[in-house]
């Protein structure tokens, strides 16, 4: 009921795009948005869209999520053996591309695709529900991606999601991430999503790092 409010109140903080995450009870046990929510929310704002397919086959539902107005189409790597495919087929309805990896799988998994992308997102945490506790074994992936990109000189953003809090921002920030997203801390914060934005890019610039213990 109030989920175009929720997005407007977090555009007015400050955020720089919205990542829907779409589940469909077989690649993660859950179910969430679907293209229905992309299409409500497109006229209400003017940040980017990520529609973030944690579903199995993704071939199957690239087409209809381009179509509702995602700006950004995101596929796992691991629900399709045919990852170049899903990427050329996002890169051909006009939409940037990107794809996730699960904590467990290893960040060299992209090497023959790094060049079609334009985002990888490392998840910290395993996929399919809120609120979950970052994994820290998943920093060094941070890193090897970020360094396997400078190498090969490609203007691809590294975004990390899972577990981001006001400790865990300045964490991934300094091992390369350029992009975060956050979802209980903001909307689960008692003073609001508005302060909890704030200490979010307090932590993720410098401002205010905890030290990692």
């Amino acid at each position: 009921m109030r989920l175009g409010e929720q997005v407007q109140a977090v555009e007015a903080a400050g955020v720089d795009r919205i990542q829907i995450d779409v589940m469909d009870g077989r690649f993660v046990p859950n179910i969430t948005f679907g293209t229905i929510a992309v299409r409500s929310l497109r006229p209400l704002t003017r940040l980017t869209l990520e529609a973030h397919l944690m579903v199995s086959p993704p071939e199957d539902f690239i087409e209809s999520f381009a179509a509702a107005g995602a700006d950004t189409i995101i596929v796992h790597q691991e629900a399709t053996p045919h990852l170049h495919r899903a990427i050329e087929q996002i890169r051909s309805l006009g939409k940037k591309a990107g794809v996730a990896l699960n904590p467990a799988t290893s960040a060299g998994t992209l090497s023959e695709v790094l060049n079609l992308v334009q985002l990888v997102l490392v998840m910290t945490v395993n996929p399919g529900f809120g609120g979950q506790e970052f994994v820290l074994e998943t920093l060094p992936k941070i890193r090897q991606v970020r360094d396997a990109l400078t190498e090969r000189g490609l203007a691809c953003e590294v975004e990390v999601d899972g577990g981001i809090n006001e400790q865990t921002a300045g964490w991934v920030a300094e091992a390369g991430a350029d992009v975060l997203v956050a979802g209980s801390s903001v909307y689960d914060a008692p003073d609001g999503v508005g302060a909890a934005i704030a200490r979010l890019l307090a932590s993720a610039t410098g401002k205010n790092h905890p030290q990692k213990t």
